[in-house]
């Protein structure tokens, strides 16, 4: 952090947060709050000598709590800046003056109580998110007791009490006594891989961690036994496995058992820990001086501003998810958006490192083009056709689309660079102004045509999403799992792309059965459109019941990339109800549908022919004039 902050053509701002971004790729507009700190960054030597006068004192939040900071402090040892500043929550010097005795003590004049926050806006072509991490919080897991005994600790907070700049100066103690534990337990997966009271998927890095922590005792106190109660060990890095054997040769016990109780004697405040050793087959009861809890890892708190400022999606664990697992693994679905470190999952200090160092090329790669390539997919609007309601604007993932002004005749226009293609726009557009490149609705329309020409109650027509269902029937088909050959797959970019008419051509020209398929709503490539896609479907539902069809013709399936399985499935599903359509029903939705969009051309014929005699008679009037 140090060369970053010396480095010429690096601009670190600490102690603020960016509060909006604007624009599109090569094009953004950030703007950014700037705390006030109270205390002069460019004139403050770091002397301390406000802090020693300073008469508060509070948890140290850096030290976990294990020692304290006053009301004027750096947060961290080697911060960038190297300044104080001040917590105003806590001091006593401000509105009105009670205290002051830092701003007396400061020979520089670097303290000014009246300082407020600051706006400003930069322009930038690339946007990397390294939001980091937060850790889980066990006050809620009874069974370990944190919180409620002294000598229960967290992961986090034993690596301060180790550390030789923590509170202790690195004099490793237990809190209870100040002595030096002799007797030592961690507990594994505390919050992680648990449906109850946690997050269900691994914390990665906590594993190695305590590995880490039972080599660091045997260091520095050979006479401190370890003991880890685990469920698995996940030891799967380069040179992890040789750390996990070493830890063992030191004479660290490991019992293969989460304990499902932990007791505090009132006189010794050692700790009581029964668990079952699943390996041995028994129940235990170990005696310890002190537990420490290996916490998991969660999502920052802010994630859901960080997804609205940049537009996005997020996988089902609460993480960022990126454009594609294997081919754009750190690019965001946002374009000119890119991740580094824990803000896409949990990463240790090397994997972190390592996709920083990509997403850093990434936007090199980008910056220096100096014009971007766009996909030949992105939507087009017939000025002839819009009616200013908006409605593009609104559902479109990536704002990509302004917003049209009725009143200054301002229509909406597609930043194309922005657009990703999707074609929710589309198929939200009330008038069918919008077109999409190589996906437009003659084009669909003839592939559904094509496939209902022959035998049509035989075919079932199925509208499958580029990134997750069609790779998912690509899946069934490579790993050679029978299923029924009745489907006829229409790929669109995004099951959002899949309008109401493609729906009811179908039906008319005789479709037994429609399946709308797309991916999950956690993985969505798009964003926010398969929402779109379920409200569409669902109005649907509710129109072909008023039409007097059966609603469960028309099904919707999510369906991933990796779940092939699920795509045979979903097909054998869609076989038995196909058989449960007979050729009458058939025949009598053919008739509706044709009755209904007779019906609408007439409508239509009508109000073409009544407007074209207002224009007439509008003439008429003013050549009489």
């Amino acid at each position: 952090m140090m060369d970053a902050g010396r480095h010429p053509r690096i601009r670190l701002l600490a102690n603020s947060e960016v509060t909006d971004v604007k624009g599109y790729i090569g094009n953004f507009t950030v703007t950014i709050r700037r705390k006030a700190c109270y205390v002069d960054e460019t004139e403050c030597t770091a002397c301390s000598e406000c802090a020693k006068v300073c008469p508060v004192a509070v948890p140290d939040e850096y030290q976990q709590g294990f020692s304290s900071r006053k009301a004027i402090y750096i947060p961290f040892p080697q911060s960038v800046p190297s300044s104080y500043i001040i917590d105003m929550e806590s001091c006593l010097g401000n509105n009105p003056i009670a205290c002051g005795k830092c701003l007396e003590a400061c020979d520089k004049d670097c303290i000014d109580f009246d300082a407020k926050d600051e706006f400003m806006e930069v322009e930038v072509g690339t946007v990397i998110a390294a939001t980091g991490m937060d850790v889980f919080d066990p006050s809620g897991l009874d069974e370990y007791g944190y919180g409620k005994y002294e000598n229960v600790i967290t992961s986090m907070e034993f690596e301060r009490l180790i550390c030789a700049g923590g509170p202790t100066e690195g004099h490793f103690i237990r809190p209870s006594d100040r002595k030096l534990p002799m007797r030592i337990g961690f507990v594994q997966c505390v919050g992680s891989r648990s449906e109850r009271g946690g997050v269900p998927y691994c914390g990665n890095i906590c594993c190695m961690n305590t590995i880490k922590d039972t080599l660091l005792l045997a260091d520095h106190y050979p006479d401190v036994e370890s003991t880890v109660f685990y469920m698995d060990i996940r030891a799967f890095g380069k040179g992890f496995e040789e750390l996990y054997r070493r830890s063992k040769e030191e004479g660290v016990r490991y019992i293969r058992g989460l304990p499902g109780e932990i007791l505090e004697d009132p006189k010794t405040r050692n700790l009581r820990v029964r668990v079952e050793n699943t390996t041995a087959g028994r129940l235990e009861e170990h005696e310890l001086d002190m537990v420490v809890l290996s916490v998991g890892v969660i999502p920052r708190h802010d994630s859901p501003a960080i997804r609205q400022l940049l537009t996005l999606s997020k996988t089902a664990d609460g993480f960022l998810m990126e454009s594609h697992p294997k081919l754009k693994p750190v690019d965001a679905p946002t374009r000119g958006v890119f991740f580094a470190g824990c803000a896409e999952y949990p990463k240790d200090v090397k994997d972190s490192v390592t996709q920083a160092s990509a997403s850093a090329a990434r936007a090199e790669i980008l910056l220096n083009q100096g014009k971007v390539t766009i996909e030949a997919i992105t939507s087009r609007i017939d000025a002839e056709k819009c009616i200013f309601c908006g409605r593009c604007a609104k559902v479109c993932p990536y704002n990509a689309i302004t917003q049209p002004d009725r009143k200054k005749k301002l229509l909406p226009m597609v930043v194309e660079a922005a657009c990703a293609g999707c074609g929710t726009c589309a198929a939200e557009c009330p008038t069918d102004a919008i077109a999409m490149r190589h996906f437009t609705d003659e084009q669909i329309l003839a592939q559904i045509d094509a496939y209902l020409a022959e035998k049509p109650e035989e075919q079932i027509v199925i509208f499958a999403c580029n990134w997750c269902s069609y790779p998912g029937s690509d899946l069934a088909g490579t790993s050679r799992i029978q299923y029924p050959t009745h489907g006829r797959v229409i790929r669109t970019m995004c099951s959002g792309r899949v309008d109401e008419k493609f729906v009811l051509r179908a039906f008319e020209l005789g479709a037994p059965l429609v399946l709308v398929s797309g991916c999950h709503f956690s993985d969505c490539h798009y964003i926010s459109a398969v929402q779109w896609t379920q409200a569409r479907i669902e109005k649907l539902w509710d129109k072909l019941e008023k039409l007097g069809i059966r609603p469960e013709r028309l099904q919707l399936e999510w369906i991933s990339a990796a779940q092939g399985q699920r795509w045979a499935e979903t097909m054998k599903a869609l076989e038995d109800l196909r058989g449960k359509v007979t050729r009458e029903e058939i025949q009598e939705t053919r008739k509706i549908l044709t009755d209904l969009r007779a019906k609408k051309g007439a409508g239509k014929t009508k109000a073409k022919a009544k407007a074209k005699t207002k224009a007439k008679a509008k003439a008429k009037t003013g050549t009489s004039e």
